[in-house]
């Protein structure tokens, strides 16, 4: 790829998420529609968006007003796109409700940790949202496939996983669980793409590279995970995703299913006046330093 197409690609990028961002806006005043709702035959990708993260708001107050304690898993193949729904979902929720995990490489504390102690401390409270971008689910598969954990640590997580996530269920919290599904010839596309855009080079790790060598293995680790920790009370929903768009729409408005919810009207706010002057004279402009004004 040229130098000329890398930077048109790499604006293009930029522009395409501002752009999106903007005509969401435009559309947030479209809250009043009823729900559960089928989406028109010829929707548009920014309209259905627009809905589903309004929805997302009046679950937000939901969840924050009734003290609900709610934790999503985003797990699946690498570039299988569980980073762009998170980021659809967050970018219009108040960061102090619904935040997102995403751990890094444990420490050498950590993993003489029992295993799940890491994440604990980021659970919700209650009034709270997280989405875990990446979970405990690392043991049953890189850590199983890449060798990073022995047989014996595999095996045990896969037998007292499902014993932990009824204790988070019985405890109140709804555990909703996501794998995201990409195909061999999609995730090689976008593993390209990565590698020439350096607005997205950062997504690409060498242990990604490396799992396009182990796709068979990671593949029958996934059927063990689901035959382990799929159960009526903590279940699996796959999300189709080789289309980014409609995967997007799809998770989004499953997610809005699974936790019950009432539109919240929001009280009537009133701005109060300004404080009335005392007379008190503030320092003068030449005293501060100011960002230069280069735009």
């Amino acid at each position: 790829m040229s130098k000329h197409k890398t930077k048109a690609k790499i604006g293009g990028d930029v522009l395409a998420d501002v752009k999106e961002h903007h005509a969401i806006e435009q559309h947030w005043h479209y809250t009043g529609r009823s729900k559960p709702r089928k989406p028109p035959k010829q929707y548009k990708y920014v309209e259905e968006l627009a809905h589903l993260q309004s929805e997302l708001i009046k679950l937000q107050e939901w969840v924050r007003v009734r003290k609900l304690r709610v934790a999503v898993i985003f797990e699946g193949r690498d570039a299988a796109g569980k980073g762009g729904v998170i980021k659809r979902i967050t970018e219009s929720l108040n960061p102090r409700v619904c935040r997102i995990v995403a751990l890094g490489t444990p420490n050498e504390r950590e993993r003489s940790q029992w295993y799940f102690q890491r994440y604990v401390p980021h659970l919700p409270a209650a009034g709270e949202i997280v989405l875990f971008d990446r979970s405990w689910y690392n043991r049953a598969g890189v850590e199983h496939v890449m060798g990073f954990c022995t047989a014996d640590e595999y095996k045990e997580f896969l037998r007292s996983c499902p014993l932990f996530e009824d204790m988070l269920v019985r405890s109140g919290v709804i555990l909703v669980k996501y794998w995201f599904s990409v195909s061999d010839a999609e995730q090689e596309r976008r593993f390209q793409e990565r590698i020439q855009n350096p607005i997205k080079r950062w997504k690409l790790s060498p242990m990604d590279l490396q799992s396009r060598q182990h796709w068979v293995e990671y593949s029958m680790a996934k059927d063990a995970m689901f035959e382990a920790t799929d159960r009526k009370t903590t279940p699996w929903h796959v999300v189709e995703s080789d289309d980014k768009k409609r995967a997007r729409l799809n998770c989004i408005a499953h997610l809005l299913q699974q936790v019950p919810y009432e539109e919240m009207s929001p009280a009537d706010i009133k701005v109060p006046p300004r404080q009335k002057d005392t007379g008190y004279k503030r320092p003068k402009m030449s005293t501060q330093r100011f960002v230069p004004s280069i735009y």
